[in-house]
C-alpha cells in the first residue's frame, strides 16, 4: 500500500512550501502534519515527508527521532512524557515515574490496556526552571509532585469517558 497525503494535508503542505523557501524551515511543520494523519512516524512516513518536501531522507529520519514530541510508534490517547534531565531528576522526576507507573499500572515505553495512556521517560522537555516538569500530549505540566500526577491521571480519565 502506498501512502499518500490526504488532499489537505497536500494543500497544507503545499503553503508551507510556498511560505518557507528553505526546505529544512518546512520539516518539523511537515512532520507534525504527518504524525497528525498517521497517528505516528514510521520509516515509510518519514520518507513519505522526506520525498514531499525535497529532502534527504537520513535528514527527516535524524530531526524526527532527536524530537521527544514525534511518536514512532502507537501511542494511547495520552502521551504522558516525564523528564529526566539534571534539573528534573534532581527535584524528583523519578518519583514522578514511580507514582505514574504504580498508578497506571505500566513501565517506561508502555501503554495501559484500555489504549488511554502511554508512559515515557524522556531527556529535557526544556523546562528546567520549574522542574520536574511533564507533557501530556502537547501540554506542559511543571512543578510536578507524586500526588500532582495522580491527580492529573485521575482528571484525564475523567476527561476520556
Amino acid at each position: 500500500m502506498q501512502l499518500e497525503f490526504s488532499a489537505d494535508n497536500e494543500a497544507r503542505l503545499g503553503r508551507l512550501l510556498a511560505e518557507y523557501p528553505d526546505r529544512q524551515a518546512c520539516l518539523l511543520p511537515a512532520l507534525y502534519i504527518a504524525q497528525e494523519q498517521f497517528g505516528y512516524l514510521t520509516h515509510e512516513v518519514m520518507e513519505l515527508v522526506a520525498e514531499r518536501i525535497g529532502m534527504p531522507p537520513g535528514e527527516v529520519l535524524s530531526t524526527a527521532t532527536f524530537y521527544t514530541m514525534f511518536r514512532k510508534r502507537p501511542t494511547g490517547k495520552y502521551h504522558i512524557q516525564v523528564c529526566g534531565n539534571v534539573s528534573c531528576f534532581l527535584r524528583g522526576s523519578d518519583r514522578l515515574m514511580t507514582a505514574l507507573s504504580k498508578t497506571l499500572g505500566i513501565g517506561d515505553g508502555e501503554t495501559t490496556e484500555d489504549g488511554l495512556f502511554t508512559l515515557s521517560a524522556v531527556q529535557c522537555l526544556a523546562a528546567c526552571g520549574t522542574a520536574p516538569a511533564l507533557q501530556v500530549n502537547d501540554t506542559y505540566y511543571e512543578e510536578m509532585t507524586p500526588e500532582k500526577v495522580v491527580e492529573l491521571v485521575g482528571r484525564l480519565r475523567e476527561e476520556a469517558k
